[in-house]
């Protein structure tokens, strides 16, 4: 279906074919033209991650349902967990359009959508709404109107609502799209806000009973000795989980391309390269005692299968099924099961 509608999507502004195909694909499951496939098969079995039980380690990257809106129709394409936002506290409209765009020529998107989502409220509503009950990732973000010195208020706020609801918990802290964000990864910036969560997280866990892990999503443009310093803070202040990477900055691999001109961050194929080298030195660094999510230019099963071989316990795609269509998942699910029984 994904293949007969792309040209027409493709014609389109791209956050309108955005929107259309959520839409598109919210239809399709609620008519039942879309079948729930089975993400776990005989094949391709269960795997775990941060504690938590999935049946592929296949999963969808944070940003293509920032609220919560999709989440039944997406399971249904079979990913092994789904990830929603990135939310902030309060509601907010991101930046001015358009702030989307894509080159089939590259497999490439740029987005400076800046955190545009409803609000935490507004996204659990959504949660409470829908009837998946597999893992759920839930991404946190500051309002950009928050100043960045008071940045771990607005993640502690959207903690502490989505804790009930998610299986895991996302601190994005690598978007290039709210202003000075990245200076969060610094190492004392990073070690001061991943204390406060780790020790609110300990609260929650305590007065709940049951633990969510929290991940921290990190950039793709960071130096080694950057990496050496992140790998260093998440053992420290002991984090469930490292999602890399986010959207690069970098757009030299666009040549002369009018989109290497738009400001925002880049994602899909050009990614993949730089996302690489940050989850390689990354597994080096960690040595198996943190997992490791890799995200950033899967566009075929054998990149997921790379990443797999890299150090990853799980990928995420998302620029990929603009691309490929949902037809990626299932190729990823083969290629790093096949990969699994070579080790």
């Amino acid at each position: 279906m994904y293949a007969a509608l792309k040209p027409l999507l493709f014609r389109l502004n791209a956050e309108q074919a955005h929107h259309l195909t959520l839409r598109l694909l919210q239809l399709a499951y609620r008519s039942g033209l879309l079948k729930r496939q089975q993400p776990a098969n005989h094949k391709a079995g269960q795997t775990t991650l941060m504690g938590l039980t999935l049946p592929n380690a296949v999963g969808l990257a944070a940003g293509l349902d920032k609220n919560g809106a999709y989440i039944d129709a997406l399971a249904a394409l079979g990913f092994g967990f789904i990830e929603v936002g990135t939310v902030t506290p309060r509601p907010q409209p991101g930046n001015p359009r358009p702030r989307l765009f894509r080159s089939a020529a590259h497999q490439a998107i740029v987005n400076r959508m800046g955190f545009n989502n409803q609000g935490i409220d507004a996204l659990i509503d959504n949660v409470k709404k829908s009837r998946f009950n597999g893992i759920l990732g839930i991404n946190i973000g500051k309002n950009a109107t928050t100043p960045i010195e008071k940045a771990a208020d607005d993640y502690l706020i959207c903690l502490q609502k989505a804790y009930p609801h998610a299986s895991y918990i996302t601190v994005n802290i690598s978007s290039p799209n709210t202003k000075n964000l990245r200076a969060l990864q610094s190492e004392d910036e990073l070690t001061s806000l991943l204390t406060r969560l780790k020790n609110r997280q300990a609260q929650l866990s305590t007065q709940q009973g049951h633990y969510v892990p929290l991940a921290v999503k990190i950039a793709p443009d960071l130096t080694p000795e950057q990496i050496s310093i992140i790998a260093e803070v998440a053992q420290q202040t002991e984090i469930d989980g490292i999602i890399a990477t986010n959207t690069t900055i970098d757009k030299s691999s666009l040549g002369q391309h009018p989109l290497a001109a738009e400001a925002g961050g880049l994602s899909g194929l050009p990614v993949r390269s730089k996302a690489n080298q940050v989850l390689t030195q990354l597994a080096e660094e960690l040595n198996g005692c943190i997992p490791i999510i890799g995200v950033g230019g899967i566009m075929t099963g054998a990149d997921a299968a790379t990443k797999q071989q890299l150090g990853a316990s799980a990928v995420q795609i998302y620029s990929g099924l603009v691309f490929q269509g949902p037809t990626l998942i299932r190729d990823c699910i083969q290629a790093m099961h096949q990969t699994d029984a070579t080790f």
